[in-house]
C-alpha cells in the first residue's frame, strides 16, 4: 500500500487523535514545500523573466517565512502531541501567505486566486467540522478583501498586446495546479480508505475467531472439570484390576490393562493442561526455548501415542534457534500431525528449517490433499471434509501461530499429498 499523503481526521481502529493530527501536519509540511517551490518559481518567472514589476522583497520574504515555518514544524513535529487546532493554524498560515502574495500581485484579478479552493478542500478533509467552517469563512473574507483592495499589476508596454493571453495562460495554470493536486490527494485518500476498511474487516474477522476460541475454551474447561471425576474412577478401577489374580496370571491381559492405565494417565494429563492453561495468564505460560529440544519433545510425545504411524522427522539449521513456546504450540503441532495421520496413516513427515528470522515447520503427507474449497477455508473453524464438529485443528493452529507472531500456510504437493507450514518467529540464538 502507498504511504498516504493525507491522513483522515476521523478516529479509526488503531489511530488515536494525536497520532492522526501528527500525520496530517506531516502531510501539510510536504504540501507547503510544494507551495514554497511553486511561489518562488512563479515570482522569479513573472518578475525577472517577463519583466513585470513586483515587490520582490516582501514576496520573497513571505516565501522565506513559509520555508522557515516548515523547518520549525519539521523539527518539532514528533516532540509533542499535535492537535486539531495546530493543523487549523497551519492551514490559516498557508492561506494568509497566499492572500498576501495575491494582494501584492493583482488581488482577485490574479489567476492563481483559484488556489483558495485547494485550501478549502484540504480543510474539509483534514479538520474537524467546526475548524473547516472557520477556514471557509476566513477564505471567503480574504477573497472579498482582495476584490476591493490590492496592488494592481503593472504590465510592461511590450506585453500589453499579450495581456489577455497571459491571463488566460495563468487561469489555465491555476486550474491545472489545483486539479492535479486535488486528484493526487483524493486518490491517495481513497486508497487509504480502502486499506483501512480492509484492515477493519480483518479485525472483525479476527474478533469473531477469538470469540469462537473463547467459547471453545469455556466449553473445554467445563468438560475438563466434568471429566476429572470419571477419569479418577477409571484410574482406581484399573489399578484394582491389575492386582487381581486373574489379570496378573494372564500376561497379555496384564499388558492391556497397563496400556489402558497409560492412556487414562495421558487423558488426565491433557485435562490438567486444559485447566492449567484456562487459569494461567497468557504471558506466564509463554517462555523462550531452544527450538531443537522443544521439537524433539513434541515429536517424542506424539510418536509415543501413534506408534503405528511412521513419522519422518528432520530438522535443519535449527540447533541455535530460540522461539517463544507455550503449551498451545505443542498442541497445535500435534493437531497438524493428527490431521496428516488421519488422511495418510502410512506416511507423515515433519521438517523443521530456518528461513531468515523464521522457523518453518512443514507437515506433509501422501493423502488426497486439499480440495479448492478447503484451501479457501483454511483457518476457519468447522470447515472439514470429516463432517460436522471437525475442522478445529487447522483453525486452532492458525490462531496459535498468529498469537505468537507467525502464520499458517497450506497447499497441495505437485506429486500428491498435502503440505501445511507453520511459520514462527525466531526470537534469538543460543550463544
Amino acid at each position: 500500500m502507498d504511504t498516504p499523503l493525507l491522513a483522515l481526521t476521523r478516529q479509526s481502529a488503531g489511530h488515536q487523535p494525536g497520532t492522526v493530527a501528527t500525520e496530517n501536519m506531516r502531510q501539510l509540511i510536504q504540501l507547503r514545500w510544494i507551495a514554497v517551490i511553486g511561489q518562488l518559481l512563479t515570482i522569479l518567472t513573472v518578475g525577472w523573466g517577463l519583466g513585470v514589476p513586483l515587490p520582490m522583497v516582501p514576496m520573497l520574504a513571505t516565501v522565506a517565512l513559509l520555508a522557515a515555518a516548515n523547518l520549525a514544524g519539521t523539527l518539532t513535529l514528533y516532540r509533542h502531541r499535535i492537535r486539531n487546532a495546530e493543523v487549523l493554524l497551519a492551514l490559516l498560515l498557508d492561506m494568509g501567505a497566499l492572500t498576501f502574495q495575491l494582494y501584492l500581485s493583482g488581488g482577485a484579478t490574479n489567476p492563481f486566486i483559484s488556489l483558495y479552493l485547494l485550501q478549502v478542500v484540504l480543510g474539509a478533509i483534514l479538520l474537524e467540522a467546526w475548524s473547516a467552517w472557520v477556514l471557509v469563512v476566513a477564505t471567503s473574507l480574504c477573497y472579498a478583501l482582495l476584490s476591493v483592495s490590492y496592488r494592481p499589476l503593472v504590465v510592461p508596454p511590450g506585453l500589453l498586446t499579450e495581456t489577455a493571453d497571459l491571463y488566460r495562460l495563468g487561469d489555465w495554470l491555476g486550474f491545472v495546479m489545483a486539479g492535479v493536486l486535488l486528484v493526487l490527494f483524493i486518490a491517495r485518500i481513497s486508497r487509504t480508505l480502502r486499506a483501512r476498511e480492509a484492515y477493519l474487516a480483518d479485525l472483525r474477522r479476527r474478533a469473531a475467531e477469538e470469540d469462537a476460541i473463547v467459547r471453545m475454551g469455556l466449553f473445554a474447561s467445563g468438560a475438563a472439570h466434568e471429566l476429572g471425576t470419571p477419569l479418577a474412577s477409571l484410574s482406581v478401577i484399573l489399578a484394582d484390576w491389575r492386582r487381581m489374580p486373574k489379570v496378573t496370571a494372564d500376561p497379555e491381559l496384564s499388558q492391556e490393562v497397563a496400556e489402558m492405565q497409560a492412556e487414562v494417565q495421558r487423558c488426565k494429563a491433557i485435562v490438567t493442561d486444559i485447566l492449567h492453561s484456562a487459569g494461567e495468564p497468557r504471558s506466564e505460560a509463554m517462555e523462550s526455548r531452544a527450538a531443537r529440544p522443544f521439537l524433539d519433545e513434541v515429536v517424542d510425545g506424539w510418536q509415543s501415542t501413534h506408534p503405528a504411524v511412521p513419522l519422518d522427522y528432520r530438522s535443519e539449521d535449527v540447533e541455535r534457534a530460540m522461539l517463544v513456546a507455550d503449551p498451545a504450540l505443542r498442541q497445535a503441532i500435534w493437531n497438524l500431525l493428527d490431521n496428516a495421520a488421519e488422511t495418510s496413516p502410512d506416511y507423515v513427515a515433519l521438517t523443521a528449517g530456518r528461513q531468515s528470522s523464521a522457523l518453518v515447520l512443514t507437515v506433509t503427507d501422501n493423502g488426497p490433499g486439499f480440495t479448492p474449497g478447503q484451501l479457501d477455508a483454511i483457518g476457519k473453524p468447522y470447515h472439514s471434509s470429516k463432517g460436522a464438529g471437525h475442522g478445529l485443528g487447522l483453525f486452532l493452529a492458525g490462531n496459535v501461530a498468529r498469537r505468537l507472531g507467525g502464520r499458517l500456510e497450506a497447499g497441495n504437493l505437485d506429486d500428491g499429498g498435502a503440505e501445511v507450514r507453520l511459520v514462527l518467529p525466531i526470537v534469538g540464538d543460543l550463544t
